[in-house]
């Protein structure tokens, strides 16, 4: 099998599996590129390598001057088109392929899985597919910034979300883009989310005039040293400028009073 061409499907479990990895763990030795080795019957160094094909084709990471391998196929630059085109289908699509040769959800991904028992038939299949799919985004969101908020510097797992820039409810063509996403707090990104803070087009974080008019020792120790400070950016999916613009127009409080 190691011989033959990558088909369809093993460029997109790949792919899937990039998104949601570190570049300095695209290697032989991860358990996660080990898993998926073995599951395609390939070898874990060139799933490694084919990985690392698709990181040439990163903007983010070649811009700072890495430049992954050399010899992206044609199919490879098909597959990252595909999924840029439609995040969601492909997420939910890939999860499909991964259990149907028994590549079920990672260590740390089975919990949110797990549903409760009167969950059952269409509820049960709308639940899992919304779990898919958050699962998807935390990973590939999180991967980028390796694990730390983007704002606050924290790196306890338990305290992060991947926050969307626009709402999920209002872009459902990005709702799975990682440039969409930014790796906060769960206080950073309740902020964020009510507009109570925003972010600038050179990525600096605008803090309200509400949170600005507080007295309280917390908002004055927490938010207000924010102000002007660029946040942390991810190594790859980088936020995308027209949804920072989006966020701020339309999310964020001081202009929805100005409207």
């Amino acid at each position: 099998m190691a011989t033959e061409r990558w088909t369809n499907d093993q460029l997109k479990l790949a792919f899937h599996l990039y998104c949601q990895l570190p570049f300095g763990k695209l290697h032989k030795g991860n358990p996660d590129i080990i898993r998926l080795a073995q599951a395609i019957e390939r070898t874990p160094s060139a799933v490694a390598m084919k990985l690392v094909n698709f990181a040439s084709l990163d903007p983010a990471i070649t811009s700072t001057g890495r430049k992954g391998l050399d010899g992206a196929s044609k199919l490879d630059r098909e597959i990252w088109s595909e999924f840029h085109a439609d995040w969601e289908g492909l997420a939910v699509e890939c999860e499909i392929l991964r259990r149907g040769i028994d590549l079920g959800p990672t260590a740390d991904e089975a919990d949110e899985f797990l549903l409760p028992e009167d969950f059952t038939g269409e509820t049960r299949q709308v639940v899992t597919e919304q779990r898919i799919k958050q699962s998807f985004f935390r990973r590939a969101v999180l991967s980028g910034y390796h694990g730390r908020c983007c704002m606050s510097g924290v790196a306890e797992s338990r305290l992060l979300i991947a926050s969307h820039i626009v709402p999920w409810s209002k872009d459902k063509q990005n709702r799975l883009n990682p440039s969409n996403g930014l790796c906060l707090s769960a206080i950073h990104d309740r902020a964020f989310d009510k507009g109570l803070i925003t972010l600038s087009d050179d990525f600096k974080v605008i803090v309200s005039d509400e949170l600005k008019r507080r007295d309280e020792a917390f908002v004055q120790t927490v938010f207000l040293p924010l102000e002007g400070h660029c946040i942390e950016l991810p190594e790859r999916f980088v936020p995308d400028a027209a949804f920072i613009a989006r966020h701020r127009a339309e999310e964020f409080v001081d202009n929805r009073k100005a409207a």
